[in-house]
């Protein structure tokens, strides 16, 4: 698979949320721990959006990962309708960490308890998890007739200096575009077209240099967040593909009320999930997963991978904490309709005196949750022909330390009545002390024997991801058993020649001493694009 040349990174993006009290989730407390994740850092300068939907109301932000001159950067997204100044703003960069950390893939581990250790009747021995706690200036000059091209808005964000255009002709659009002192590459009437043929309209942003701040050389550009109303729930990705010349990943978040969202027009799988991996994973997870998502692809082309579908107040296990209500309001709630609707009462308002009990915010009412979606997708030019539409589907559930009706460690996504469904891994220690009593019980998974949960040191993070060789691993090096999602099979010989583990016993017991029957056996493609156009020229020094 031809690797991503980094010339455009773009957009990171936009949640949004409600102000009334969000209740977590039913689900069972983790047994592990958080040891590491992989975030959009995994893949190198992949686009990061986040998008909110209510009714046909489209909340989207994005975060600029451009490493260029400030001069030089240029960003055109279409757009629906005219935005004007009040529905767009600037946002902190730290948010866009957040929620990727939150919804990422992510590695944990465990140690066999001592098999010898007596229990009281009814305890737990394996430990419940820690990491619940921690979940607690004037732009551009005349359109020029001839080219067919108006300044519908015009206005300043920020360091962002905006134009909304509209175009009767694509030709004459880039051309405007050229001649403006935009920098973008050439080549892109053919991308603008079909935009235009619809009559889209197009967002376009350069920045004020003398209010971008630097660190080490690099422009640190805030997050742009903006809103619109359109029947169509879509992300118009195409314009990305002016820069490409390889390989791309693209990363979507979507929050939407009590829904889980998938494409509708390109195939969808969900990651495999709740894979025993070896101790090879600790310190090699980036190429682990990568070489789990390229099969996963290589088994359905151009499919959008589901990685995350839970409720963003909540987590198990938690990387860092859970999405606030204050995050979820930067994110957009101001501008949900379901808001709007109820301002004039104060039940949506921070502060407002609660209902019913709901303290601050007030109760719920029935449905009110949200659901954080992450989707992710891989593609070059030949792959992706469509932009991306999105359409509801229903809950799922998967990943997680729980045991299905046949005594097994549930495997794979499930249909469910709520989403509780992670990409997540598990290293499994074996228990490596004496075991002098006659009937041991084996397979009761928990924190480090003699440590205080964590072990003797807390959980690491995995650093670095994004320089994850591709296409340098075999699955068996690090899997244990067959991923039937993507048929794939753990065969011994290559088990033994890579050196992966074998599972620590043929049953096991889950975080609440029930038994798990040992599912021993085991296991690059295309998908989208990224959502605006952070254009710039080519770095002829890459």
């Amino acid at each position: 698979m031809t690797r991503r040349h980094p010339l455009l990174s773009l957009a990171s993006a936009a949640l949004a949320a409600l102000a009334v009290l969000l209740v977590p989730s039913p689900s069972r407390a983790f047994c592990g721990f958080y040891v590491g994740g992989a975030g959009a850092k995994m893949f190198n300068d992949a686009t990061v959006v986040v998008m909110m939907r209510e009714g046909t109301r489209t909340v989207l932000s994005m975060q600029n990962a451009y490493k260029g001159p400030p001069e030089k950067f240029a960003m055109v997204v279409p757009v629906p309708v005219v935005l004007q100044e009040e529905n767009v703003k600037t946002l902190k960069r730290e948010l866009f960490d957040h929620i990727d950390q939150l919804a990422s893939p992510r590695l944990v581990e465990y140690w066999e308890q001592d098999p010898c250790a007596q229990q009281a009747p009814g305890s737990n021995r394996a430990f419940a998890s820690t990491t619940m706690a921690a979940a607690k200036g004037g732009v551009g000059g005349g359109a020029g007739p001839d080219l067919g091209v108006k300044i519908e808005a015009q206005f300043t964000v920020g360091e962002y200096q905006i134009v909304v255009l509209s175009a009767q002709d694509s030709g004459g659009l880039d051309t405007w575009l050229h001649r403006e002192g935009y920098n973008i590459p050439e080549g892109g009437e053919p991308y603008f077209r079909p935009y235009v043929a619809s009559g889209s309209k197009f967002f376009v942003a350069k920045v004020d240099v003398t209010k971008v701040k630097m660190e080490d050389g690099v422009a640190q550009l805030s997050p742009l967040r903006f809103h619109y109303d359109s029947e169509e729930f879509k992300l118009p990705v195409r314009l990305g593909l002016i820069n490409s010349s390889g390989t791309q990943d693209l990363i979507v978040h979507i929050i939407g009320r009590g829904t889980r969202y998938e494409v509708a027009n390109y195939p969808n799988v969900t990651i495999p999930t709740n894979l025993d991996v070896s101790e090879a994973a600790s310190d090699k997870f980036g190429t682990f997963y990568t070489t789990l998502f390229d099969r996963t692809l290589e088994k359905t082309p151009n499919a959008v991978v589901t990685e995350y579908a839970w409720e963003p107040t909540s987590c198990d296990p938690c990387p860092g904490p859970a999405m606030s209500l204050g995050d979820l309001s930067t994110f957009g709630v101001d501008v949900l309709p379901s808001t709007l609707g109820r301002e004039n009462d104060g039940a949506m308002k921070p502060g407002a005196p609660g209902r019913g009990g709901g303290g601050s915010f007030g109760m719920p009412t029935p449905g009110s949750q949200f659901v954080l979606t992450r989707l992710h997708a891989r593609y070059t030019k030949e792959s992706l022909g469509e932009d991306l539409t999105f359409k509801a589907v229903p809950a799922i559930t998967g990943g997680r330390e729980v045991m299905g009706t046949d005594g097994k460690l549930e495997h794979g996504s499930q249909p469910s009545s709520l989403n509780n469904f992670q990409a997540r891994y598990a290293v499994r220690h074996a228990w490596a002390g004496p075991i002098d009593c006659k009937e041991p019980h084996r397979g009761v998974w928990g924190g480090k024997p003699g440590g205080n949960g964590y072990g003797s040191s807390p959980p690491k993070s995995a650093q670095k991801l994004g320089l994850a060789p591709r296409g340098k691993a075999d699955l068996a090096s690090f899997v244990r058993q067959d991923i039937p999602e993507i048929g794939w099979k753990r065969g011994t010989s290559s088990a033994a020649e890579t050196g992966a583990a074998p599972a620590p016993s043929e049953t096991r017991k889950g975080c609440l001493g029930c038994a798990v029957t040992d599912t021993s056996g085991t296991a690059p493609g295309a998908a989208m694009a990224a959502l605006a156009l952070a254009v710039r020229r080519r770095r002829r020094n890459r």
